[in-house]
């Protein structure tokens, strides 16, 4: 009942920038909460930033000053500005977003395929 699909992951060199984008489709009421999470290889799935519906944002401190998240409430989408990326950014980026279905009253979080960001020289 609800797709959410990432965009926009690549190979980047240290120091580079990469725009990820989200967008959630569907039998859409509402959305809560969206944001972006990574899980490198043989690591747990963190959090990287989230932003709620009325633009207040949180971050990881890994990625505090670096990464800026936005949204677009009237699209759906949510997207993820990397800035000065490092090796250690090196990740499969996965979109989140608590949806109510509509004619449903309890929000559900849905999750996308992932997106893979490499940062290497």
């Amino acid at each position: 009942q609800v797709q959410v699909v990432e965009s926009g992951g690549g190979l980047v060199q240290p120091g580079g920038s990469l725009r990820l984008s989200c967008a959630a489709s569907g039998s859409i009421g509402s959305i809560n909460t969206m944001g972006w999470y990574r899980q490198a290889p043989g690591k747990q799935r963190d959090l990287v930033a989230t932003i709620t519906s009325g633009m207040g944002t949180n971050y990881a401190d890994s990625v505090k000053g670096r990464f800026t998240i936005s949204r677009d409430n009237s699209k759906n989408t949510v997207y993820l500005q990397l800035n000065s990326l490092k090796p250690e950014d090196t990740a499969v980026y996965y979109c989140n977003a608590v949806v109510r279905v509509i004619g449903n009253p309890l929000f559900l979080s849905y999750w996308g395929q992932g997106t893979q960001v490499t940062v290497s020289s």
